[in-house]
């Protein structure tokens, strides 16, 4: 929720520490100046009249060590102001964001009076006739470097997304494949089996040599089919490891595509720009409503 200074309640208590910090110093800038001017009545205002040259000469060098201190205090504050935008660039940066800021609303003198306002009612504890709102005068587009990449990460996992389906199809083709050769394989080593049963069977006993040749052809047979049944069953057992893992990996894909969807309808509902939209819509319709029931009046409804 937007606080008084159009910021998170979070930002806005950086703010205010920020004030209290700028309060010390500009009180200790002040008693600085004063120090300069109590120096010079202690050191020459000691005798009764002085001339005009006296006077001008006092004068010139009170001007001197007031210009000093000032211009010594401007510059430490400009440099401290140097460095919290470093700080707040560098968190932006983690994030592969750019800021942007516009110099020409730090001499805007309404803004500059609301957040006096603002630190009259924060430290004196007076309150104030109105309360300061800051709202956006336009709607900014949103071309922020974290929408470009949320983007560009969206359609990475999309594209991602599209090949893993991709690959799971091929390879649940090649594991039905495997799977069928290796039926078909363990239906022929069936077959030639029985059939060698049958050949023993009907095979006089004076064929003995020739039953010892068809029975070695047959173990040679054999021993090559189950060979090729054994590479079918290992490869049809990586192809469904590799389903497998395909799978989750799908499903992990899918998890991380709809959290960096998420995060997308997030960030964009937090901006400035779609809350001042949602709150013209808002608006619009009020105005709808108003107008339809002056219609009403002169023209009621049959």
């Amino acid at each position: 929720m937007a606080s008084a200074l159009g910021v998170s309640d979070h930002h806005q208590e950086s703010l205010v520490n920020y004030m209290r910090f700028n309060r010390y110093k500009r009180n200790q800038n002040l008693r600085g100046v004063e120090g300069c001017f109590q120096d010079l009545k202690d050191s020459r205002l000691t005798e009764d009249t002085f001339t005009a040259d006296e006077v001008v000469e006092m004068l010139d060098g009170l001007e001197a060590v007031v210009r000093g201190e000032v211009e010594s205090e401007l510059i430490n504050t400009a440099h401290t102001n140097v460095l919290l935008l470093r700080q707040l660039f560098q968190q932006a940066e983690k994030w592969h964001l750019k800021l942007m800021a516009d110099i020409s609303e730090l001499e805007n003198r309404e803004l500059i009076e609301m957040i006096a306002d603002f630190e009259e009612s924060q430290f004196s504890g007076k309150s104030v006739t109105s309360k300061p709102t800051f709202e956006m005068k336009r709607l900014d587009p949103m071309a922020g470097e974290g929408e470009q990449l949320l983007h560009a990460e969206i359609a990475r996992l999309n594209e991602e997304n599209n090949k893993l389906k991709e690959r799971l199809k091929m390879v649940e083709t090649q594991a039905t494949a495997a799977l069928a050769d290796r039926s078909r394989l363990q239906a022929d080593l069936h077959n030639t089996q029985d059939e060698l049963g049958n050949m023993k069977s009907r095979q006089p006993m004076k064929n003995t040599s020739g039953l010892s040749d068809l029975e070695h052809q047959m173990s040679t047979v054999k021993s090559e089919m189950e060979k090729n049944l054994k590479l079918s069953s290992q490869k049809a057992d990586g192809l469904e490891g590799d389903l497998t893992q395909t799978k989750h990996k799908l499903l992990e894909m899918k998890a991380q595509l709809e959290m960096t969807e998420k995060e997308l309808e997030k960030k964009f509902s937090q901006t400035g720009a779609y809350k001042n939209l949602k709150s013209m819509l808002s608006k619009k319709n009020d105005q709808l409503k108003d107008l339809r029931s002056r219609l009403r009046q002169y023209e009621p409804d049959n």
